[in-house]
């Protein structure tokens, strides 16, 4: 079979459907990838065929424009709908042309991120089977609120109608230039309702989070999507900075920028003084001539090979790095700024494997100091080890590609 695979967003979200593509090969079939440019990095490593979408979500993600108000809480909740989807809306049309292009000759489209809406248009345009994939669980549950909401707002009763809430929100956000993407390119007719009856696949761990027992028979977790270990060198640095003392801490942010670097950074390097550090500056922009001197800087570095080698993590809880760190088997500091962030950081605290989110816009090294010290006491680290023993049983990539075959079979 031919499957076409179109995400938009960050390397966080385009890393685990090039896995997914990868897996698909391996199974004997035919996948391409289609996502932004810069974020096409594991897609071309791992061999998978992929076409670049129009935009640039690293530019994007810049502090003079509105995603980036988001992360530096200029924007609460209520905008960050509509700066997703100012993103989409920009290049709906041309990302539909593309899809449907690619998608032409396939038998089905898998659909993620912000490209999903025009994804599901494409597949119906064709006459063809879509699947929803996603990194975040946001099918309703009674189980727990909407990620895209802080976990203290919202009492449990309300927990389904949060998600339907937000579901309904962001769709409306997309719903005018879907639509005249839709007439423009394919000549369908504009939809009014949210698409729910499709299949949902995720790459989530049910070690993190449980498959709620009231979602509807379409959705499934399938475990995290990654990769066997590649056979992937250090730069001599790096390997020499590993060998030369104590397992480091890791302080990465990913692609997060906006935020204020120097008050963040400084905060840091107060609570960091004495210990050993690696650095990835991400798409954050920092200016690493500044860091101290016990502050190690590295680049792109595979996290299943890295974080293993380090005694713990501090990031900003983004549902990739959050699974990587458990699956690793060390302990968290979360520092979580906007969107599903703060979801994954009540999630590895409810795991016993961080402490308490530290808001990444009010930073303290003191605040920094104490949730250290939590995820370096010996019950912590137990739990982690354990915890990264049990999701490291799990093949979140088999289960996806037998989900693929049943509902392609269906």
């Amino acid at each position: 079979m031919r499957f076409a695979a179109a995400t938009y967003g960050t390397e966080g979200d385009t890393r685990p459907l090039a896995m997914l593509c990868r897996a698909l090969m391996d199974a004997g079939h035919e996948a391409c990838l289609l996502a932004d440019h810069a974020t096409l990095g594991a897609a071309n490593a791992l061999g998978v065929p992929a076409v670049a979408l129009a935009g640039d979500i690293k530019g994007a993600m810049q502090p003079d424009l509105a995603i980036s108000k988001v992360v530096t809480g200029k924007r609460g909740f209520s905008n960050m709908a509509s700066a997703l989807a100012h993103i989409a809306n920009t290049h709906a049309e041309a990302w539909l042309k593309e899809i449907v292009s690619t998608g032409r000759d396939c038998d089905a489209i898998i659909v993620s991120g912000l490209a999903a809406f025009v994804g599901l248009s494409a597949a119906e345009s064709l006459g063809i089977k879509a699947i929803g994939t996603g990194l975040i669980p946001i099918t309703p549950t009674a189980a727990f609120a909407s990620p895209f909401l802080p976990p203290k707002w919202t009492p449990g009763f309300l927990n389904a109608g949060s998600q339907r809430f937000v579901n309904q929100m962001l769709w409306r956000a997309f719903r005018q230039k879907t639509n005249a993407a839709r007439a423009a390119v394919c000549g369908l007719a504009p939809r009014q309702t949210l698409w729910t009856s499709h299949p949902m696949l995720y790459g989530i761990s049910p070690s993190l989070v449980a498959q709620p027992d009231d979602w509807p028979a379409n959705a499934q977790i399938c475990g995290q999507w990654v990769s066997p270990a590649a056979d992937w060198i250090a730069p001599p640095a790096l390997s020499d900075f590993l060998a030369a003392g104590e397992a480091p801490i890791y302080v990465g942010f990913g692609s997060m920028a906006g935020f204020d670097h120097d008050k963040v950074l400084g905060e840091m390097a107060v609570a960091l003084a004495s210990r050993r550090v690696l650095f990835y500056p991400g798409w954050s922009g920092v200016d690493v001539s500044r860091l101290p001197a016990n502050f190690h800087v590295i680049g792109d570095t595979p996290h299943d090979w890295l974080f293993p080698r380090t005694s713990l993590v501090i990031h900003h809880g983004g549902s990739g790095t959050s699974h990587s760190a458990a699956r690793a088997g060390v302990p968290s500091v979360v520092v979580p700024f906007a969107g599903d962030q703060f979801f994954w950081a009540d999630r590895l605290q409810r795991a016993g494997v961080a402490g308490a989110a530290l808001n990444g816009r009010s930073l303290r090294a003191s605040s920094l100091v104490s949730r250290i010290e939590f995820a370096e006491k010996e019950q912590t680290r137990a739990r982690a080890r354990h915890l990264g023993a049990r999701m490291r049983s799990e093949d979140g990539l088999r289960n996806a590609v037998t989900a693929i075959h049943r509902l392609m079979n269906a």
